[in-house]
């Protein structure tokens, strides 16, 4: 089947995040020095990532880990 040659993906500078990106908007970091985060997982609800950073807790005792919601709204916009 031939391709339609007139059609050209075309990627605007401030391209979307998928759909599927934005429905893991609970993010649990790992913090470092300097009050840096290192993000260590998404989740879809708060419980999942509650029961996750319990579970890195007992881990992981000696890193100081935090839940937050990341909107994304800055990679989201259309």
């Amino acid at each position: 089947m031939p391709q339609n040659s007139d059609f050209q993906e075309k990627k605007s500078e401030n391209q979307a995040i998928s759909y599927r990106n934005r429905l893991n908007s609970w993010t649990i970091a790992r913090l470092v020095a300097q009050q840096k985060r290192i993000i260590v997982a998404r989740f879809r609800t708060r419980s999942d990532a509650d029961g996750y950073i319990q579970h890195l807790r007992q881990q992981a005792p000696q890193d100081a880990f935090e839940i937050f919601f990341d909107s994304q709204s800055k990679e989201a916009t259309i």
